[in-house]
């Protein structure tokens, strides 16, 4: 897919929200698989913007850390509709799972049982589906030269030797070292710019905010009350993660069952229960904050844990669209983005197969997935539903599931 869009940064708050929702409804699998999903809907159908414009804001927000997809989504909704946007992309991507997650928090317990653990594993097949898809996408595009295709193996195995998300950071910076020696070309002219509604000055506020606030807020647990403690202990849950997803889950441990917030037992329920969601793993500081304090514990929980990450993302963004228009940015972003498709390829494998299949019959359905998806352009909400259903009445029958 090349980089022409049919529609520029003039859409409207509610447009963005609508999307994004479908997205927070249907966007099973983890932050890896959230990537794949926001690919198809937003870059293949809605074409808000180009592929390599996609891939090297993947890039920009696999560097920072926080929640990378729910960053890609803050972004992408920035750009649509503004600072409207991004609360509408946010909101529509996070709160139905947040929602749900607190309802379980105050006893709400529906997710157990053959039929709801079917309808889950069904789920997860569609992660398969969708990851594969947007790798088999991503590297047609981004990898189109033995270059970038070798840059892409090498981060695959920077994913594999490296666990978390500590290989992916080293596989993109490596990435981009090698995009400077093995990828320099003529200057390409940005085909689509992104500049974000944000000033270099308010750019600088923010990650002076990011600052004051990580050494600040322990300074006001002192004085203030379970409200701040709370912000202050997920806060610095969220800023101190990179790659989101499931490295923030023993901070958020040690923020809570540590403290006596949690006991062990409702910890390991509600991770079990976010597992079952579309949406964003941060979502699980919602359940958190509601085991800890009620709604008002929950909605603390959720702010503070997002923030950090994207007072980081609106710091970076002002000075990344010139950026990446420079020769040198040009060859370290193709690198980058050759071994972001490593670092998908390499989740396919693992969590998200591993994760997933158990035998030919799951190994069947993931590629009827992936075929309904890629060859016969079904959409993503068709193929949740259909494989979701299978899963259930595996489930129901006892067949496939452990």
């Amino acid at each position: 897919m090349d980089d022409t869009t049919t529609s520029k940064n003039d859409g409207s708050v509610g447009e963005v929200f609508i999307a994004f929702l479908k997205l927070g409804l249907t966007s099973f699998g983890g932050p890896i698989a959230h990537l794949g999903y926001f690919r198809d809907e937003i870059v293949t159908r809605r074409r808000w913007i180009g592929e390599s414009a996609y891939g090297d804001l993947v890039a920009l927000c696999q560097f920072l850390p926080g929640p990378a997809s729910s960053q890609v989504g803050f972004a992408l909704g920035l750009w649509r509709a503004g600072w409207g946007g991004a609360l509408a992309a946010w909101a529509g991507f996070t709160l139905p799972s947040a929602i749900v997650l607190v309802l379980f928090a105050l006893g709400a317990s529906f997710l157990d049982g053959p039929l709801a653990q079917g309808v889950l594993h069904g789920l997860k097949l569609v992660a398969v589906a969708v990851v594969a898809q947007a790798v088999w996408g991503m590297a047609k595009s981004l990898t189109p030269d033995l270059q970038r295709a070798g840059i892409a193996l090498v981060a695959i195995a920077m994913a594999v030797l490296l666990a978390g998300s500590a290989g992916q950071v080293v596989a993109i910076v490596l990435g981009a070292v090698a995009g400077l020696v093995l990828c320099r070309g003529p200057v390409l002219p940005v085909t689509q710019a992104m500049r974000f509604p944000i000033s270099t000055r308010v750019g600088l506020l923010c990650l002076v905010a990011f600052g004051l606030l990580l050494a600040g807020l322990p300074l006001l647990t002192a004085v203030g009350g379970q409200g701040v403690n709370l912000f202050d202990a997920f806060y610095r849950a969220g800023a101190l993660v990179f790659g989101g997803g499931h490295v923030v889950l023993p901070l958020l441990d040690a923020e809570t069952v540590t403290t006596g917030w949690v006991n062990r037992d409702a910890f390991i329920a509600g991770y079990g229960a976010t597992q079952a969601m579309p949406g964003p793993l941060f979502t699980f500081a919602a359940y958190l904050g509601a085991v800890a304090d009620g709604w008002s514990g929950a909605v603390i929980a959720l702010v503070a844990i997002f923030l950090p990450g994207f007072l980081l993302l609106v710091g970076a963004l002002p000075f990344w669209d010139a950026l990446r228009g420079r020769p040198m940015a040009q060859a370290a972003m193709r690198g980058a983005n050759a071994a972001v498709v490593g670092i998908l390829a390499a989740a396919l494998y693992d969590p998200v197969w591993t994760g997933a299949v158990r035998g030919p019959l799951d190994i069947m359905l993931a590629l009827a997935g992936f075929a309904a998806l890629v060859f016969w352009r079904a959409p993503p909400w068709i193929v949740v539903l259909a494989l979701a259903a299978v899963g259930g009445a595996m489930g129901w029958s006892g067949l496939g599931l452990t």
